[in-house]
């Protein structure tokens, strides 16, 4: 299974992203710079990690989503590898265009973080197929602007097409209809924003149910 990891300016998830790959692929990830204009042949995962890309200048993402290599990303998703956005990754995502909606300003304009209760919106996409339809999980947040925002036509056809992938279980940024993550149409695109990639290891948090996404993704795509 070979995994690739995008790296902007600003970027501070990217490691934990890759360590997060690294331990359920088997494989080491290649860490793709912002400035590259095409990424590995043979690509089967695609992550899009957390942090402050080019330090949240003009909006969350805006910047890093105009990054050469986004251009390639945005191939690669067309021809179906799994692309992976997390937090700063998924505002990345939906401003390429690559997701609908936005990310804004969380209501109360504090940053949240903290572990959060999420359900289980949809069992049946490759990212959470190792998971229970409406099961409860635990996973960690650090976001200012993860307050998700579409229309209301939007998220009726999100919900409609089962594309809404994770809920929050209580009140945390304000997010229409409670969403922390939705995948694209095609299914083979997902944007969250609490941090999966923080909750692998049981031994260090007491719980794995960040791992279970990466399984399931990797059992999806083998």
């Amino acid at each position: 299974m070979k995994s690739a990891v995008i790296v902007f300016p600003g970027s501070n998830c990217d490691r934990d992203l890759a360590v997060a790959l690294r331990e359920t692929t088997g494989a080491e990830p290649v860490m793709v710079w912002h400035g590259e204009t095409s990424l590995p042949d043979g690509l089967d995962i695609v992550g899009v990690p957390g942090g402050f890309s080019y330090g949240d200048y003009l909006r969350s993402g805006a910047m890093a989503a105009r990054s050469p290599v986004m251009r390639a990303v945005a191939d690669a998703a067309a021809k179906g590898v799994a692309v992976l956005g997390v937090c700063n990754g998924f505002q990345v995502l939906t401003e390429t265009g690559l997701l609908p909606g936005a990310l804004m300003r969380n209501a109360g304009l504090n940053f949240v973080c903290r572990d959060v209760d999420l359900t289980v919106a949809n069992s049946q996409t490759m990212f959470t197929a190792k998971y229970d339809d409406a099961e409860a999980i635990k996973i960690p947040v650090a976001h200012h602007d993860g307050n998700y925002f579409a229309d209301e036509a939007t998220l009726d056809r999100l919900e409609g097409e089962g594309r809404v992938a994770f809920r929050y279980a209580g009140a945390v940024n304000g997010s229409a209809r409670a969403i922390a993550g939705i995948v694209n149409d095609a299914g083979n695109v997902l944007g969250l924003m609490p941090h999966p990639e923080r909750m692998i290891d049981a031994a260090a948090h007491g719980r794995a149910d960040g791992r279970r996404l990466f399984e399931g993704l990797i059992e999806a795509l083998g």
